[in-house]
């Protein structure tokens, strides 16, 4: 069966990305092309972490921990993966320090890209969508906006998002694209405890267990 639904998703129809981004990277300014690092694939990963927030939030950070390593396999896939934000690059190289990462992260700071492709919102926007769920939002959510030091509005001003490219004749495509419950296959912890005793054993506590690495022992 996920075979098949893995078939499907790779006959979805190509959408042509005609506007022009600019990123900015480790290594300067960088297009949306020119991400692909000399590869025909990108996967790109829009990491929560807007320009209200002070860390990047923990549950991303925990998605970050298990792609990190995966890098030499997908590239040796003709893939390239890498981490999209809103927050400034300085921002993002210091957490990325933090981390103890290697994969590439670029900053959307001076582009559109995050809002077109879903991952980012206005205040206004926001306030828009979460009016009628006043006092129903789960605890997760206050929870990360602390830990990412910012508020509910600046911490859902960003959501977490899977993009998939493909460069072709120069010419870059969007193929798939998913969000929020759609990105677990990206949280490799996720599918091992769904095969341990205890499965998640989350309870009505969805992933207030979740913490940064270096912070489990912490009080």
């Amino acid at each position: 069966m996920g075979d098949e639904l893995a078939r499907q998703r790779r006959e979805l129809p190509w959408v042509a990305i005609d506007k022009e981004y600019r990123f900015d990277t480790d290594d300067g300014p960088r297009t949306l092309a020119e991400l692909f690092d000399g590869r025909s694939q990108l996967l790109v990963y829009h990491f929560m972490f807007g320009p209200s927030y002070q860390a990047g939030d923990p549950v991303n950070s925990s998605i970050a921990d298990g792609l990190d390593g995966l890098l030499p396999h997908l590239h040796a896939r003709d893939v390239t993966l890498l981490l999209v934000s809103r927050a400034p690059l300085a921002k993002l190289q210091a957490y990325k320090q933090r981390m103890g990462w290697s994969l590439p992260w670029v900053s959307s700071a001076n582009s559109d890209f995050n809002f077109d492709f879903g991952a980012s919102s206005t205040e206004e926007q926001v306030r828009e969508f979460t009016a009628p769920l006043e006092g129903e939002l789960p605890p997760i959510v206050a929870q990360n906006a602390t830990a990412a030091g910012t508020d509910v509005l600046g911490y859902l001003s960003e959501a977490p998002v899977m993009s998939a490219f493909t460069l072709q004749d120069s010419a870059v495509y969007q193929t798939y694209a998913t969000t929020w419950r759609g990105v677990e296959f990206l949280m490799g912890y996720y599918p091992i405890l769904d095969r341990a005793p205890k499965g998640r054993d989350e309870g009505d506590g969805w992933q207030l267990w979740i913490r940064r690495h270096d912070e489990y022992n912490s009080p």
